[in-house]
Order: structure tokens, then C-alpha cells, then sequence
């Protein structure tokens, strides 16, 4: 009875316009997703260019004799070196997946207390996680390094990994999901005899599970591209525990020679966060629609 009454109102409210109205509108989305697709296709477009149509001028958007000897020359660089492209690849996601991971679960973690329990000092612990969201990673680079040689995890995969798992994105991002869920939910539960674990597990994630998909999109796509600068060339000396950001970003060392090899890596490094952000957007998209709750 319910769900005939919400198709209804659905009906009724169901705006009518015109054929041109909605050529006009579908024309305009068109135009937009263009435009932000325009990026994407110069990018594989400069990866399939021979090296004399990448120095025109003006540039051309689209390549006119497309090629893979860019993808050809980049692999046969990395056949030369002693350490294996394999082994970079391996290393990148190593510490994408691991940090990840961590970070989703530590996250959800430690925002399910601040959220649903009553925890002395919980809003000035929550307004400092506010407040780490305004430094930028330049900042934090110092007392991270200094935390991590402390530790003594120099050199090593965890000083990747370990960082990632702190950050107050996560931590902000989950607890304002978990605001939403209704207490009455969860005390329902607990007069269940659910324990606080079992609430957690089995009732709080899955329903915000739209947070922690949108959480693995952006934690993925910094470790993806980590290496290059920063914590990746600082905290790692060893060629062996490199990634792959930092691999490709010595073929510049070659000149304005590899700038096709360079597009080529560029590419490569953008494939991967794309189809994960491809992927997972279907899904929070379908959750975001069907597993909302009202009081």
C-alpha cells in the first residue's frame, strides 16, 4: 500500500514539458559532458602521437596518425632498467590497497563513537579533525617524516601506508554519514542483544556504505599517485620499494626525446583511479538511492 502511494505522488509530481524543452536540456548536458571529457581524450590523444605532431604548433587536439610505438618505447625503457616494471606496478598497489583498506576501516572506526556515543571531550576531538582539514600536506610532510623515522619505518612500505591510515578526511567524511542513522535503529539492536561490534559490522556499515565507496575514491587515487614528490621520494631510498609515479617521472630526466614515453606513462597512471572511480560511482549512486532511512 505504501509503495503504490510513493508511485503516485511520484506521478503527480512528475513535471510535463515539451519536446524542445527537452532536446534543449539534453543538448546542454551534452555540451557539458563534453567538455569535461575534453581532457581525458587530449590525454589519450597525445599518448597515440608520433613525436612530430607533438611539437606543432598550433597543437592538435585530435591525432592525426595515431601510433603505439609511444607504449612500445616506454615498456622497452623499463626492459633496460634493473628493476622490473613489474616491480613498480606491485609496489603501487601494494600500498593503494593496504593504505586503503587501513584507512576505510580505521576511519569507520573511530567515527562510530564520535557519532552514536556519548564520549566526554567527542566535540572537541571532532573540531580538531575539522580544523587538520584546512592544513595542506606540505605542512604535515615534517612531523610526518619525524613520526616515521621514529618509528622506524624509513625505507620501508609502511611509511606509505601507515600516514594514509591517519587521514581526517576519513574520519570527517564517515562521521557525518553516521549522523544520519536513526538511534532508534541501534537501540533496537542492543534490546536484540546485538553487541556494539555486531551494531557496527552488521547494521552501520552497510548502511554507509555510499561514505566508505566515495572514502576509497579519493584515499585510492592519493596513494595512487604518490611517489613522484613528497612523502614517496623522502621517505623511500630504495629503488626496489618505488612506485610507479616515481619510475615514470625519471623518463623526464631523458629530455624532450621521451616526451612520448612520458604521455604514454601519464595514461597509464590515469586508467587505473578512472576505472576505479567509474566503478565505484555506479554503486554509490544505486546506494544512495535505495538504502536511505527516515526517522
Amino acid at each position: 500500500m505504501q509503495a503504490k502511494l510513493q508511485l503516485r505522488l511520484r506521478r503527480e509530481r512528475k513535471v510535463n514539458r515539451s519536446l524542445p524543452v527537452d532536446i534543449a536540456i539534453f543538448g546542454l548536458l551534452a555540451c557539458a559532458g563534453a567538455f569535461m571529457a575534453a581532457p581525458f581524450v587530449f590525454m589519450v590523444s597525445t599518448a597515440l602521437k608520433p613525436l612530430d605532431e607533438m611539437f606543432l604548433f598550433p597543437p592538435t587536439f585530435i591525432v592525426r596518425n595515431p601510433t603505439l610505438d609511444n607504449f612500445y618505447d616506454l615498456f622497452l625503457i623499463f626492459a633496460n632498467s634493473w628493476v622490473p616494471l613489474s616491480r613498480y606496478i606491485f609496489n603501487t598497489f601494494f600500498v593503494a590497497f593496504l593504505g586503503t583498506a587501513g584507512h576505510v576501516v580505521l576511519a569507520s572506526m573511530a567515527a562510530y563513537p564520535l557519532a552514536k556515543l556519548k564520549l566526554p571531550g567527542g566535540k572537541f576531538l571532532f573540531a580538531l579533525v575539522v580544523l587538520s582539514l584546512m592544513f595542506a600536506s606540505q605542512v604535515t610532510s615534517i612531523p610526518n617524516y619525524l613520526t616515521v623515522s621514529w618509528l622506524g619505518l624509513l625505507n620501508t612500505y609502511w611509511s606509505l601506508i601507515f600516514p594514509a591510515f591517519a587521514t581526517s578526511l576519513g574520519l570527517f567524511l564517515m562521521k557525518q554519514f553516521m549522523e544520519q542513522i536513526p538511534d532508534s535503529l541501534l537501540e533496537a539492536a542492543k534490546i536484540d542483544g546485538a553487541s556494539e561490534y555486531r551494531i557496527f559490522w552488521n547494521i552501520v556499515m552497510p548502511i554507509v556504505k555510499p561514505a566508505w565507496l566515495t572514502l576509497i575514491i579519493f584515499s585510492f587515487k592519493g596513494l595512487w599517485g604518490t611517489g613522484a614528490g613528497g612523502q614517496g621520494a623522502s621517505f623511500i631510498y630504495s629503488e626496489q620499494l618505488k612506485t610507479m609515479d616515481y619510475a615514470f617521472s625519471q623518463i623526464l630526466s631523458g629530455g624532450f626525446v621521451r616526451s612520448g614515453p612520458m604521455a604514454a606513462a601519464a595514461l597509464i597512471m590515469m586508467v587505473v583511479p578512472v576505472a576505479i572511480f567509474i566503478l565505484t560511482q555506479s554503486n554509490v549512486i544505486q546506494t544512495m538511492s535505495t538504502s536511505g532511512m527516515k526517522d
